[in-house]
């Protein structure tokens, strides 16, 4: 979802080489979020990126057009987070996160809106207290809310138009009820986007029974469609993962031109290959559990980017997805005029993915 989501927020700025570089500056969280691949590791690589480290970073950050502050972490514990944010926006990039919204108040906000902060996601779970609260441990909804309207209230008062705010639902069977009333609440706290996401890493039997997509074929859910009419009525842009699968040539997380840096520099192409558990994890993948290995490309922090970029297997990694966006292209292409855009595809068979990509949800499109 990255590139497409970055693509329209931020649409006829000049392109760079790289779309976004999503850089983990803590893997410390102080919520128990009951989706969240924590759930089903045996052990968590607990550490915060020193700020000397990420000042490594910032020669590379002149090819970078938005940098993703956020990893399997809390962005919002990090020390020097706004120090950070002023870097990256000295080099002349867009900066945000998504975050639980903790500790924030009027003093953090202030700072973080001084800092050139151009984007922030606010991770809700329900529209109740009683349903976001509990998918959510540790995190209370009303605090949450509050924290919005002080950006809001902030932002009005001095006239600005960033940060942009928006809100991320991951939704499950738990809270998927709730979407429309969503949709309301963000209309009264004055949200007028909303990211709806599928719960891509599975890694214990709960998140496998909450996740809505399906791997066969779709199911509708009048939930769905209530919050897209009120979404249209209240000219709220509402952008809903699809819970059918469908050929995709790339992943939304877009390795060509995206890439995950992790607390620790390890260069990854995407968060979900590299979160912070022992080399071998546990993961679901449509029904069946699988042995994932984590997987990096080498250490920014002790090599030269351009040496890792440029590494034989990251060559391979990214060629198979080259192949794929061309025989999808081929295969799916642009629609001219009403006579093309109703041809059936053409009988193109892509090549398979990476194969560390061959069990995960997001090839499906979700």
């Amino acid at each position: 979802m990255i590139r497409g989501f970055f693509q329209k927020l931020f649409s006829g700025r000049q392109r760079k080489r790289f779309s976004a570089w999503q850089i983990e500056l803590t893997t410390r969280c102080p919520l128990g979020c009951k989706m969240c691949i924590r759930e089903g590791a045996t052990q968590w690589h607990t550490g915060d990126m020193a700020i000397d480290d990420f000042a490594k970073l910032v020669p590379y950050l002149k090819d970078v057009e938005t940098v993703i502050l956020e990893g399997w972490g809390e962005p919002l514990v990090y020390r020097d987070l706004t120090r950070v944010i002023r870097v990256v926006k000295q080099a002349q990039c867009q900066a945000g996160f998504v975050t639980c919204g903790w500790g924030l108040d009027d003093d953090r906000v202030t700072e973080l809106i001084h800092a050139g902060l151009d984007f922030i996601g606010f991770s809700l779970s329900g529209a109740t207290p009683e349903t976001h609260n509990v998918i959510r441990a540790n995190s209370n909804l009303l605090s949450l809310l509050q924290s919005i309207r002080i950006f809001q209230e902030l932002k009005a008062r001095d006239k600005l138009t960033k940060p942009k705010l928006h809100i991320v639902f991951l939704m499950i069977k738990e809270n998927l009820a709730e979407l429309p009333l969503l949709v309301d609440l963000a209309k009264e706290i004055g949200i007028d986007e909303i990211v709806v996401v599928n719960l891509i890493q599975v890694t214990n039997e709960w998140q496998e029974q909450q996740r809505l997509f399906s791997c066969d074929g779709g199911e509708d859910y009048a939930s769905l469609k209530e919050a897209a009419m009120k979404a249209r009525a209240f000219k709220i842009r509402l952008r809903m993962a699809p819970l059918t699968p469908r050929e995709v040539g790339v992943c939304s997380e877009y390795p060509l031109r995206n890439l995950y840096i992790s607390v620790d520099g390890n260069v990854s192409p995407c968060v979900y290959l590299y979160p912070p558990v022992p080399p071998l994890f546990r993961t679901w993948y449509c029904g069946k559990e699988h042995a994932t290995s984590k997987l990096s490309f080498g250490n920014i922090f002790e090599e030269p980017f351009e040496s890792i970029w440029n590494r034989e297997p990251y060559l391979a990694f990214r060629n198979c997805f080259a192949q794929r966006e061309k025989s999808f292209d081929e295969k799916y292409p642009p629609p001219i005029g009403e006579q093309e855009a109703m041809q059936k595809p053409k009988e193109i068979v892509l090549p398979p993915p990476p194969e560390p990509c061959r069990t995960c949800h997001k090839m499906l499109g979700v």
